[in-house]
């Protein structure tokens, strides 16, 4: 298994373009997965300059509905005519604005999706045996400060607080990718039901925001929490915050960065796939309608 960035804010190398967008390639033994498509056509621009054919991805997986995560969707599906689309519904029909700097839009201009080719995620989900999808994540744990910037428009063509219902997690494999992680880095992480060793996406932990003792404190439960963890962050998590997170988590914590690619281990990972099936057949017995709250199984 390995995953390459597509688009994102930062790149080691001059030959790829950014933007303030995020796009991931995951490629399992049975799947291609993209990790959304940042805010336009650059991911798959840089897709070409490494040799990667996006017309062959199986899934694209949209993490939330702003435009820095699905603006690209609209590109895909003029190359790629059999990719299937998840996303959360709520992401499909809200209007989302940022209030930061300015008030501006940052929902996402949805294509035309055939409704064969259209998967919603409204509940925690498998999509196969080797994948699943975390959805309405409980906010048990600290949010995100930059969140205080973020609005959708309510009914009443005013705007309220976006409460990040329309946001989704990935996990396979050991991997778990978290796209913003509006919800909260520990809020997804305790959501997630299977053994991470990976984790992989922006933390939205903005510069300026997060006082320095309340990011140390992050990191120490971070590294207590999850000895064994390997966190790779980028797009919304800030250069100086970053910093102050590496301070305490050391190699733990890594930074990524456009164009590059990264192997993942295989070691373990039949087990984490057979305890995952395992899990989803029992959910399977009876007719067992399954929920996930702060970290635990609940049926």
């Amino acid at each position: 298994m390995k995953w390459t960035v597509l688009s994102d804010n930062r790149t080691c190398n001059d030959q790829f373009q950014t933007e303030h967008g995020l796009s991931i390639l995951l490629e399992t033994d049975k799947h291609r997965i993209l990790l959304d498509t940042g805010a336009s056509d650059v991911f798959i621009r840089n897709a070409e300059k490494i040799g990667i054919d996006l017309s062959t991805v199986d899934y694209v997986f949209i993490s939330h509905g702003h435009s820095d995560h699905a603006g690209g969707l609209k590109h895909l599906l003029e190359i790629n005519k059999k990719v299937k689309i998840i996303v959360s519904p709520d992401a499909l029909k809200g209007k989302y604005f940022s209030k930061r700097r300015y008030f501006h839009s940052i929902t996402t201009e949805w294509p035309e999706i055939p409704q064969e080719r259209l998967l919603t995620v409204e509940h925690s989900e498998s999509i196969s045996d080797d994948f699943f999808i975390l959805a309405h994540i409980p906010q048990i744990h600290p949010m995100p400060e930059g969140n205080q910037h973020l609005f959708v428009e309510n009914t009443d063509d005013g705007y309220v607080n976006d409460d990040f219902r329309h946001e989704l997690a990935l996990y396979t494999g050991g991997l778990l990718f978290t796209g913003c992680a509006h919800s909260g880095l520990e809020n997804i992480l305790a959501a997630c039901p299977f053994p991470v060793n990976t984790v992989v996406g922006g933390f939205h932990l903005l510069d300026n925001h997060e006082s320095e003792d309340k990011l140390s404190e992050l990191a120490y439960r971070l590294t207590d929490a999850y000895p064994q963890t390997q966190f790779y962050t980028s797009h919304c998590t800030g250069d100086t915050t970053f910093s102050t997170l590496k301070a305490v988590m050391g190699e733990q914590l890594h930074a990524f960065s456009c164009g590059t690619t990264y192997p993942i281990c295989k070691g373990g990972r039949k087990g984490r796939h057979a305890e995952m099936r395992l899990w989803l057949a029992s959910q399977e017995i009876g007719g067992i309608d399954m929920t996930i709250e702060a970290g635990k199984i609940n049926i």
